[in-house]
């Protein structure tokens, strides 16, 4: 993607302007995606590489048909599914370049949008798609290990924007719960958004650890994991088993995972610190007797991969 082409470098004093450089950033993200990076795990837990390229895509395509006056049941599901096809990379560019010059050709007469709550002014949809290309382009810049910075015109242009809406995001369920605020421009805004800024290399281990639990792939659960790692199972009462070694630990999962009817485990909460993690999780199975669990893990970590597993059931 040549980022050159990306829109024109519009001052940053106006709306467009700051618009217009939120893509940009956006855009260096995403051309800077290597091959076998797309399938990466990112700081919005449920979505990969992909998947957050290809949801805002989707905002960028769905931009001009929104501020040309359509709505949402004109657009239908033409916009719905994978959007990035074999080159995901050029598509993201052109719907990029496509949504800045339908912002410059519009934004001017400051009219309405229809969005999925009902009617919105074009100015205030545009600082929510400034707020969303600097957010998620920080989600992807740290995924794919590149700059962490944020531009700070930008990142107080959102903060001061988002001072008045955070409680409408957040009671909609857009946004994640809001993480400790410790005076740092940027880590504030990132906390305010559901982000950790530290989010690295044992947050990504950690969540393609529960991704893989979450498939029963004892192949992925072992990469995870390090090869002196350490599991104390849930039973026998009262202090549960303990196993040692990649070896061992690999035995429960296949035994697990081979003799169990339709095992599912769902997370349903779970935050990352340090070298340290915990998951709340349920695990369901099938058969003639189905039913389910409910638990925590506490987990350590070293240098992106599971160490030790400390399971408890409630129970």
């Amino acid at each position: 993607m040549d980022t050159e082409t990306v829109g024109s470098q519009a001052p940053a004093t106006d709306l467009s302007g700051m618009y217009h450089r939120s893509v940009q950033w956006w855009a260096r993200q995403v051309s800077a995606v290597a091959d076998d990076q797309w399938d990466l795990p990112t700081p919005c837990s449920e979505w990969s590489v992909r998947d957050l390229v290809n949801h805002v895509v989707g905002e960028d395509l769905w931009t001009s048909p929104l501020m040309r006056g359509h709505t949402i049941a004109d657009v239908g599901s033409r916009l719905d599914g994978d959007l990035l096809g074999d080159d995901p990379r050029a598509t993201a560019a052109s719907a990029a370049t496509e949504a800045q010059g339908i912002v410059d050709e519009t934004l001017h007469t400051h009219g309405s949008v229809q969005l999925s709550y009902g009617e919105e002014s074009m100015d205030e949809y545009v600082r929510q798609l400034l707020a969303d290309h600097l957010v998620h382009g920080w989600d992807l810049a740290v995924a794919t290990g590149r700059e962490r910075n944020l531009d700070p015109d930008l990142l107080s242009s959102v903060a001061a924007w988002f001072d008045a809406t955070e409680e409408a995001y957040r009671s909609g369920g857009a946004i994640a719960a809001r993480g400790e605020l410790t005076g740092d421009p940027q880590a504030d805004l990132l906390a305010r958004f559901g982000r950790d800024a530290d989010w690295g290399p044992n947050h990504a281990g950690f969540a393609r650890f529960n991704a893989a639990f979450g498939r029963g792939d004892v192949d992925a659960i072992m990469a995870c994991m390090t090869e002196d790692c350490v599991f104390e199972a849930t039973g026998p009462a009262p202090d549960g088993q303990r196993h040692e070694g990649a070896k061992a630990v690999r035995a429960v999962w296949e035994r697990l995972f081979g003799s169990t009817p339709d095992p599912r485990f769902t997370e349903e909460e779970s935050f990352v610190t340090g070298n340290r993690a915990v998951l709340r999780w349920r695990f369901d199975w099938g058969g003639d007797n189905p039913g389910h669990v409910r638990g925590i893990d506490a987990m350590r970590l070293r240098d992106g991969k599971v160490c030790e597993k400390l399971s408890y059931v409630k129970g």
